[in-house]
């Protein structure tokens, strides 16, 4: 019997039981930020072409817009948390071979609009117009 998930699904919750589980047993505080941050920093590495060009760009983005959001992964995706909770993240259009990558933001980002409003956007090129563009959602979306 089929789970219905893809292998790269699969992967992915793998990778989220992974992040869980460290963190269990990462300890607490400065440390365990150290490992997030290095974590975050092995993903985006760990790119190719333009999704490593834009997780470098949504990296640099958020030290100079949100500094006070704390670097890790989810899903193995590069992130951005506050008090824990991820606000921002990038999911590569290779994790899932997909046309396009996206940068996404959860439910714990300020981005609020009346009753409708985007929570992802998708990425094909850095540009100065797309960097623009994130450092407004990054910085709304922050707090």
């Amino acid at each position: 019997m089929s789970s219905g998930f893809s292998p790269a699904e699969l992967e992915a919750m793998k990778q989220r039981a992974a992040e869980l589980r460290a963190a269990a047993a990462g300890g607490t505080g400065s440390k365990k930020k150290e490992r997030e941050a290095a974590d975050c920093d092995a993903a985006i590495a760990a790119l190719e072409g333009v999704d490593r060009e834009v997780a470098q760009l949504l990296h640099k983005v958020v030290k100079e817009e949100a500094p006070h959001l704390d670097p890790k992964t989810w899903y193995g995706f590069p992130s951005y948390a506050r008090d824990g909770k991820v606000v921002v993240f990038y999911q590569p259009a290779s994790k899932f071979g997909t046309r396009y990558g996206s940068v996404g933001f959860n439910e714990d980002a300020f981005l609020d609009d009346g009753e409708f409003w985007p929570t992802s956007y998708a990425v094909t090129a850095v540009s100065d117009k797309f960097e623009a563009k994130l450092r407004g959602l990054v910085g709304k979306a922050a707090g």
